[in-house]
């Protein structure tokens, strides 16, 4: 069963601040959006649709039949307006459109003809022509406007002009009250009236950006994958660790050799705000860990992919620069990692300890770091479950536990296989490290189940990978990445030297004022200044000799 409350907008609305946070985070992908759609409106309006040109006359229709009988001009006007809509009907008929088609094809080509109405049996059809024409009434009046829209600007005219003429012998013949008169003629105007090429663009602009804003707001009303850290620690009620934003680093890949994409917290070009993240969940694992004796905890994710065996090596080194004996284990004895990420051998490890294939001090690489040691998966065995839940296991801990201050053991998968569930008797608990984007929230529920079940001590989450800055948190990281570079320290030690451990630092910091005492070396310019000023010293004290 899904947790209630899992998806907030699935709940509850939305609201002015989502939406505008939503579409500021798509802000690039509308702007390309909006253009493409403008353009693409734009292009198909130049290229492909055809030009049209317009002319238009104007009707006036009278209800009296001659001037003389004009005994009240208002009763006549008021008439008028009540034939206007009648004497529209009657010009739209198939009968006046018939006749309009018989004068065109006196005045015109076959081939233009047909290539403006299209021609059905030799016969311009009466639809086209009626299609062509807009017959609207002048609000107040008793006046017809007539416009003709085609693809040529001398049959929209003719068009035009031969209603006109056929017009008053059908509506007498149709109404036989009042009549319809006209004063000009219609005339050839050659700027054509469509398509509006700006208008068409705007308007496939608004288009695209409308459609695209739809997508983004289906697809986000959709998603089930883990974006709010703060969400996710107060729907399933657990502590969150920390934040690590998305750092990759690119390698260039040497021989078409299959090399990892792991980043080390000791690389050079290592974000200052991921190192400062790290320092953080550093201190919240030892406070976590603060409450129990046994200082071993453990590092999973619910499914592959998720960064897992990345963030344990990062939090031991981390953890290893705060002064702490540290051992990293890599229990992911069916896909090591760990030996991969250090640059280690890996034909002893955790399994040939647990075996008993090897000597326990031979498993453990000693000194791949200042206070870091490493023990790597081994040789894959065929039962990396039953080795992690045997007897030997809790020893090999054990043994461990009395020389390192602290043992981080990167599991397997917890949704995958149930390694690291074997080991809830024999550690203090259990980190998750969750993917930004990707871990999805059944994903973690499900991971949470296992523990649960495992009766395993969950110590936290860690949403690593995260693409989005939020205010509050990477912002002030970021303001400090620049005071750090404007003051000289720029990644400090943790690019430079990872060895070196606070203790160190603390110690550097007392001999900062030694070194401001040293004297600076004299340069010819600087030597030749003091002579000078010597020379001046002894020419006043000979003056005042001589006084």
């Amino acid at each position: 069963m899904k947790r209630e409350g899992t998806f907030k907008k699935m709940n509850e609305s939305y609201s002015i601040k989502d939406i505008i946070s939503l579409l500021l985070s798509k802000i690039w992908l509308l702007i390309i959006v909006t253009i493409i759609g403008g353009a693409a409106a734009f292009c198909f309006s130049k290229f492909v649709l055809p030009l049209k040109y317009s002319s238009h006359i104007s009707m006036y229709v009278q209800s009296y039949t001659g001037i003389s009988e004009n005994a009240n001009q208002q009763n006549n006007i008021s008439n008028s307006k009540q034939l206007v809509n009648t004497y529209m009907q009657v010009l739209k008929d198939d009968a006046v459109m018939n006749a309009v088609g018989d004068k065109l094809k006196e005045q015109f080509d076959e081939y233009t003809l047909n290539s403006t109405f299209g021609l059905v049996d030799g016969k311009i059809s009466p639809s086209s022509i009626r299609n062509s024409l807009s017959i609207t009434s002048v609000t107040d009046t008793s006046a017809i406007t007539v416009v003709s829209t085609t693809k040529n600007a001398e049959v929209s005219a003719a068009v035009c002009n031969d209603l006109k003429e056929v017009a008053p012998d059908y509506v007498e013949e149709a109404v036989g009250v009042g009549q319809i008169n006209t004063i000009d003629t219609a005339k050839v105007y050659k700027t054509p009236v469509a398509p509006n090429m700006k208008k068409n663009a705007a308007l496939g602009a608004l288009g695209a950006l409308a459609f695209a804003c739809m997508i983004i707001f289906l697809i986000d009303f959709f998603d089930n994958t883990v974006k709010d850290t703060d969400a996710v620690g107060k729907e399933f009620k657990k502590p969150i660790i920390g934040e690590i934003a998305s750092f990759g680093i690119d390698k260039k890949k040497k021989n078409n050799s299959d090399s990892d994409d792991h980043v080390k917290l000791t690389d050079k070009d290592v974000p200052f705000n991921v190192v400062e993240s790290y320092k953080s969940i550093r201190t919240n694992v030892t406070f976590a860990l603060s409450t129990v004796e046994k200082k071993v905890f453990a590092v999973s994710s619910p499914n592959p992919g998720e960064g897992k065996s990345t963030t344990s090596a990062n939090i031991a080194i981390a953890l290893a620069q705060g002064g702490n004996k540290v051992l990293l284990i890599d229990a992911d004895m069916r896909k090591a990692v760990q030996h991969k990420i250090f640059g280690l051998k890996n034909k002893k490890g955790l399994s040939s300890a647990i075996s008993k294939m090897a000597k326990l001090e031979e498993c453990v690489q000693k000194n791949v770091m200042n206070n870091l040691d490493v023990m790597t998966a081994g040789p894959v065995p065929p039962n990396p479950s039953e080795l992690l839940a045997s007897e030997n296991m809790g020893a090999i801990l054990e043994e461990l536990g009395k020389e390192y201050s602290m043992i981080l053991i990167d599991t397997p998968p917890v949704n995958v296989v149930t390694d690291g569930m074997e080991l809830a008797k024999y550690i203090s608990g259990i980190i998750v490290v969750l993917r930004y984007g990707k871990t999805t929230t059944e994903d973690v529920e499900d991971a949470i189940k296992k523990i649960e079940f495992a009766k395993m001590n969950m110590l936290g989450f860690i949403m690593n990978d995260v693409k989005t800055k939020r205010s509050g948190y990477y912002s002030k990281y970021k303001y400090k990445d620049k005071y750090y570079y404007k003051s000289g320290y720029g990644y400090g030690y943790y690019g430079a030297k990872p060895e070196t451990s606070e203790e160190e630092t603390a110690e550097e910091v007392k001999e900062e004022p030694a070194k401001k005492e040293t004297p600076k070396k004299e340069t010819p310019k600087n030597q030749s200044q003091n002579k000078s000023n010597k020379n001046n010293k002894n020419n006043k004290g000979k003056r005042k000799g001589k006084k």
